[in-house]
């Protein structure tokens, strides 16, 4: 008697539904640039790519930050704040010591962001309050931290050594040490999501919560990893921040929660939790930046990459639901057939 086929797993067609919507945003972006490059030449050159590169490197390590919190189920909208804090108070130390070592200033940095994100974690897990209320208050606190730490001032580019302004824009291997920095986070969270246990443990608690600690993961933990990960990844990017652009203000990242969720959710990752990718999430932000750049070059105003920003989410959400009613719908069908 010829065997049946098994019925597709839900991680199987989850898999071929990621696949799908990374090869339609490598489309959207092929389109786009043609379309583009028609408009301004100049566009399509290597030092215009080069420019994208940079100005989507910090974009990027935020947004893989972001991204294993949203597996999670949860959302961070104080990931701007947390740049701004840790920029403003490692440019102090700068100033203060300029013969501070860039590795120090690095490290230093990821140490003050782990810091922040833990405080998110303790009153999301211990305190049970939503992450999104729990953000949204932290994201006011350490905002104002900024003002009373800084008192109003900013740290300007004479205030800074050339070691630690050159972190971020020098090209030792060719490219600008903030794009190997992007590249480097990328494969290990690529690494870490994929093949650790921690790291499917995310992607199961976003999943389902109640399955996971039934299964003997502790939930909460994980919970709390997730975001002192992102607060990790926050001061890296608040260090490479003031270094790239040779200031810390007080508005530093401000609204760049924003930009961080668009990357996000634009480049598959699942709004209500469970599944998204790194190679989706870096071209989600890559998309972002060509959108910014274009706009920019084909001087339309500023304002409509914040329009576009928004219409990217909305049908990125949208999309995401309708994946979701499809994927409900085949395990459905492959159960009834079973």
């Amino acid at each position: 008697m010829a065997s049946q086929p098994s019925p597709p797993t839900k991680q199987g067609i989850a898999v071929r539904l990621a696949k799908f919507r990374e090869t339609g945003i490598i489309m959207f972006i092929i389109l786009l640039v043609i379309a583009v490059s028609l408009r301004s030449p100049y566009f399509l050159t290597l030092e215009n790519f080069r420019d994208i590169l940079m100005n989507i490197s910090i974009l990027a390590i935020v947004a893989l930050a972001q991204t294993m919190v949203i597996i999670t189920r949860g959302i961070d909208l104080s990931v701007g704040s947390m740049i701004g804090l840790v920029a403003m108070m490692v440019a102090f130390v700068i100033k203060a010591h300029p013969g501070t070592s860039p590795i120090i200033a690095v490290l230093l940095g990821m140490a003050l962001g782990s810091v922040l994100g833990s405080f998110n974690g303790v009153i999301i897990t211990a305190g049970r309050v939503p992450p999104i209320i729990a953000t949204l208050g932290t994201l006011s606190v350490y905002r104002g931290m900024v003002f009373l730490y800084s008192e109003g001032t900013w740290i300007n580019a004479f205030e800074m050594s050339p070691s630690f302004k050159s972190l971020a824009k020098g090209t030792p291997l060719g490219l600008p040490n903030l794009v190997i920095f992007a590249l480097v986070v990328g494969v290990i969270v690529y690494y870490f999501l994929n093949y650790t246990r921690p790291g499917r443990d995310i992607y199961a608690v976003g999943s389902n919560p109640e399955a996971a600690q039934v299964a003997g993961i502790r939930v909460q933990r994980i919970i709390f990893m997730v975001y002192v990960i992102s607060g990790l990844l926050c001061g890296l990017a608040g260090v490479l921040w003031a270094s790239r652009f040779e200031a810390a203000q007080t508005n530093t990242a401000l609204g760049f929660e924003l930009q961080t969720v668009a990357a996000s959710v634009v480049g598959g990752v699942n709004i209500f939790g469970g599944s998204g990718t790194v190679t989706g999430v870096l071209l989600g932000a890559f998309l972002l930046g060509i959108i910014n750049n274009a706009l920019t070059l084909i001087r339309i105003s500023p304002f409509w990459q914040l329009a576009a920003q928004g219409a990217l989410i909305l049908l990125a959400v949208i999309v995401d639901s309708a994946i979701l009613r499809r994927l409900q719908k085949s395990i459905a069908v492959a159960r009834r057939a079973s």
